[in-house]
């Protein structure tokens, strides 16, 4: 597919005042169509993609990538494939084979419940919503309330803190922590090997990060060879303790094998704590630069709910997921054979004027609010009730103690494509 004329690009009629939006011309747009390549992204994508995003969907939004790939930034489309589990596989294998090598990489990324299509799917997902029961999320809130207000006394302390290493990082590591029974003790290594392991699912991947995921895969198994043989033998109560629930397994069905247990666990640790940093952290970033919506949350703490929802859609921890066709499709229009790798930005739908007014602007109250941050489908985030309830307490309660926090330097985004967070933000906190 060509891209549009020039004159027939649709320009925004109106725009925010913030995030700030670049004044791009025709031809400006035009170039972005042309170039637009996951493998080369510039500095200023990383730090505000929705710009890009934006010219893609209101122009060319079944769009071909340079490398045969295909990237859908509507809504509708997205939704149309997550729904269709079986025309659009999750499977990585024939993806990340030639991307990864014979590596431990490979190993867990095409074992974890993510990259996997039925049995494996089914099976491992059962397990672990088994163990997120409502009575299992709601057991984590007294604890999920010391620990913030521990951090938050720790902060109040200092001054001046980091959001992100003082405060969003360390609530999911220790919910998640506390789920598999991660002694604290050992909890040490847990962030790092996961920006690592889930570093390495960016389209491009320098040696060293290669490297670097590969060493954390390798390290983490070893740790976690070493808890669950200690969990065989002291079993813990299988309605609250994953780890306990995944190794018995189903009563009736079948167990993991050792191998799809330790990489599912990998996966839960990863997965749980990386969005949920990115919720927490991106949230309260967002309220700094709308600072009207902060006043509002302030003045109205029962809007939390909502506005947990909304920081999920405007700035979504995920902004990337991908699918491959497993027979003739056609999305959007657009005829699509066997084998064909599809990226769903959903970081662009979650933005899509047709689904959300206004899409561009913070609204702490917005309903209805159909995000696809969890994304949908079969394949839906089997913690999503978690994830907002730590986001719901950790931001909450932050402004509540800390209603005039501000900016103390600079921040550090990620530098990811497919996982939009920051890696610190400077506060002064009195």
């Amino acid at each position: 597919m060509s891209p549009p004329h020039p004159e027939k690009l649709l320009r925004p009629a109106r725009l925010p005042e913030k995030p700030p939006w670049p004044d791009w011309s025709d031809a400006e747009c035009a170039d972005v169509l042309k170039s637009f390549d996951l493998r080369t992204l510039s500095p200023d994508f990383y730090e505000n993609p929705y710009p890009v995003y934006r010219v893609l969907r209101e122009n060319d939004p079944v769009h071909r990538c340079p490398d045969g790939s295909w990237i859908l930034t509507r809504y509708d489309d997205l939704l149309a494939v997550y729904r269709d589990a079986a025309r659009f596989s999750s499977d990585k294998k024939k993806e990340f084979g030639p991307k990864y090598g014979d590596s431990p990489l490979l190993e867990h990324h095409t074992t974890s419940l993510v990259f996997n299509d039925p049995p494996l799917h089914t099976r491992v997902r059962r397990l672990i919503v088994g163990a997120l029961t409502p009575r299992a999320i709601a057991d984590t809130e007294p604890g999920l309330v010391r620990l913030v207000g521990g951090l938050l006394d720790a902060m109040a302390d200092k001054g001046d803190c980091d959001l992100i290493e003082d405060f969003a990082s360390a609530i999911p590591i220790e919910i998640i922590g506390n789920l598999l029974g991660v002694p604290h003790a050992e909890r040490g290594p847990l962030r790092d090997w996961s920006l690592a392991i889930l570093g390495a699912l960016e389209p491009v991947l320098s040696a060293e990060q290669e490297a670097r995921g590969n060493r954390s895969v390798v390290e983490m198994l070893d740790y976690l060879k070493g808890l669950v043989a200690e969990r065989r033998r002291k079993p813990r109560d299988p309605e609250t303790d994953v780890l306990t629930r995944l190794i018995i397994g189903e009563e009736d069905g079948e167990k993991l094998t050792e191998t799809e247990l330790l990489q599912n666990c990998i996966f839960i640790l990863n997965a749980g704590h990386e969005t949920t940093t990115n919720l927490i952290g991106n949230g309260l970033y967002a309220l700094m630069e709308w600072p009207e919506e902060r006043a509002r949350l302030i003045a109205e703490p029962d809007l939390i709910d909502s506005a947990i929802e909304e920081f999920l859609r405007f700035e979504s921890s995920n902004q990337l997921g991908n699918r491959m066709t497993t027979t003739d499709v056609e999305i959007g229009g657009v005829a699509m054979g066997p084998d064909t790798r599809i990226t769903l930005c959903i970081g662009a739908a979650n933005r899509d004027p047709d689904q959300f007014r206004d899409p561009e602007r913070l609204d702490i109250s917005r309903k209805p609010n159909r995000h696809l941050a969890f994304g949908g489908g079969p394949h839906t985030c089997a913690g999503l009730s978690l994830a907002r309830l730590e986001g719901r307490i950790a931001i909450s309660r932050f402004l509540e103690r800390f209603p005039d926090y501000a900016l103390a330097g600079a921040p550090t985004r990620g530098g990811r494509a497919r996982f939009r967070g920051f890696l610190k933000i400077p506060v002064r906190v009195k």
